[in-house]
């Protein structure tokens, strides 16, 4: 393998050759131009900083830094002037509160598009907790982040596929109108449709519904369903090789992952992945036991899930889906108790378990960094009034959490969660399915939704 010194201001460093021209777009151009460059073994590369080549280089080798304001600017540099997408991805992935402002100057400034847009999407989603730090940005940044529609909560109870003689007005998907403290009805399911055991997620602003029953023998739902909330229109796409339900599913670059589940009432190992573009599921590698409800999260564009061992044991396990291999993390022994949500929040899991014993009516919340790969309890027991906390979402540094009675958000501080606010319950019994949607106000506003929202809730 062939490596080269590259001189960057005073520095040099030494590298192999296929790192550089795989990675980025700038070496791969110049090595193939045929160039005196491209057939020595040392270049220097004038108008970038060392730091910055640096920070790529770890990157690339697989490290993952937490960087310093002063870095992100060093790496955003960098990323753009070599063109280096992993460099690009990695930022984008490591856009959080408190680097949300940095990133999107830096971004604005050197003309990384899609660092630009997550950034100010973040931006959007807590503008009233950094209006104030806004000044700082040219009017047109600002008019940029205020054109962009903020996430929303959307919820929809577990509901099997609709019996033609059967009318059921409860089939709604619906969003938590803020303002007003009212859930509002956002879509209809569509009649074959189930959410009951379903896997849901979100992929690039679309709902996708996969598995699910249907009757009390759990007959497994054969079509999958995407929702695009740009059109308000539901479409069909094809259903796993392997039909299943009570699975855990994910999205990430373009692919859905359907990760275990039952059959028939057979716990399944079985991992697919479904390529949006190519309409095309495929098989991936084995979960490392059956499991079926299985807890699954992802943060800085890594996914996670729980699987629960016997003698009170729970393993948090990555996928790691350049490799199609499935790494064990983590191990949490917890007397008499077992998890039933993962959430995340910048480089930490919240693995969120029942109470002591047999107290379901308490959660206890255990968090594992990511970086230190140190778990630690929360302070503190959370009522867990009816389920509420086993459908926690994130959004900026907020947990959202639903019940029928309840609405309750919650802020992340560093030992717990503090209760921040309480809205109105969602309308249904059950099982509920959360997650976040950017509405377009077309949407929110559309006549028949309202009238069909006053005349049925």
């Amino acid at each position: 393998m062939t490596s080269m010194l590259v001189q960057v201001e005073e520095k040099s460093f030494s590298v192999e050759k296929t790192l550089l021209v795989e990675n980025s777009e700038y070496f791969r151009a110049l090595f193939e131009s045929g160039m005196k460059e491209s057939r020595q073994d040392e270049i220097k590369i004038q108008g970038l900083t060392n730091e910055g080549f640096c920070l790529m280089l770890s990157i690339l080798r697989g490290e993952r830094p937490v960087l310093s304001c002063d870095e992100i600017i060093f790496a955003v540099e960098c990323a753009a002037f070599l063109q280096v997408k992993s460099l690009t991805k990695y930022l984008i992935n490591s856009v959080n509160s408190e680097n949300c402002l940095v990133m999107f100057e830096a971004a604005a400034t050197y003309g990384l598009l899609d660092l630009f847009h997550t950034a100010a999407l973040l931006i959007r989603d807590i503008y009233s907790k950094l209006e104030n730090d806004l000044d700082c940005l040219p009017e047109d940044l600002i008019s940029y982040i205020e054109s962009l529609v903020p996430s929303t909560l959307v919820a929809v109870g577990a509901h099997s596929p609709k019996p033609e003689f059967l009318e059921d007005c409860s089939r709604t998907v619906c969003y938590l109108d803020q303002q007003q403290n009212k859930w509002k009805t956002l879509t209809k399911l569509p009649d074959e449709a189930s959410t009951s055991l379903a896997g849901i997620t979100v992929l690039d602003n679309k709902v996708y519904i996969v598995g699910g029953v249907c009757g009390v023998n759990k007959q497994a739902v054969e079509q999958s369903f995407c929702y695009d909330v740009s059109s308000n229109t539901w479409s069909k796409f094809p259903s796993p090789q392997q039909l299943r339900y009570d699975l855990a599913l994910t999205s990430k670059e373009g692919y859905l992952y359907a990760i275990g589940g039952e059959y028939e009432r057979t716990l399944l190992a079985s991992v697919e992945k479904y390529e949006v573009s190519s309409k095309v599921w495929s098989f991936g590698s084995h979960l490392p036991q059956p499991a079926a409800c299985t807890a699954c999260t992802q943060t800085m564009g890594r996914i996670f899930i729980c699987l629960w061992q016997p003698l009170d044991t729970t393993e948090i396990y990555e996928y790691e889906t350049n490799k199609d291999k499935w790494l064990l993390i983590a191990t949490l022994k917890r007397s008499q108790s077992y998890g039933h949500c993962l959430v995340s929040h910048r480089d930490n899991l919240y693995i969120i378990r029942n109470g002591p014993a047999d107290d379901f009516l308490r959660c206890m919340i255990d968090r594992f960094n990511l970086t230190t790969l140190q778990l630690t309890t929360l302070s503190g027991q959370y009522v867990n009034s009816k389920g509420a906390l086993f459908n926690a979402v994130v959004r900026g540094d907020t947990v959202l959490t639903v019940n029928k009675m309840l609405t309750l958000m919650y802020s992340i501080e560093e030992n717990r969660w503090k209760p921040r606010k309480e809205c109105t319950g969602f309308p249904r019994g059950g099982t509920v399915h959360t997650f976040l949607l950017r509405i377009p106000k077309k949407v929110l506003h559309s006549e028949a939704d309202l009238i069909y929202f006053e005349k049925h809730l």
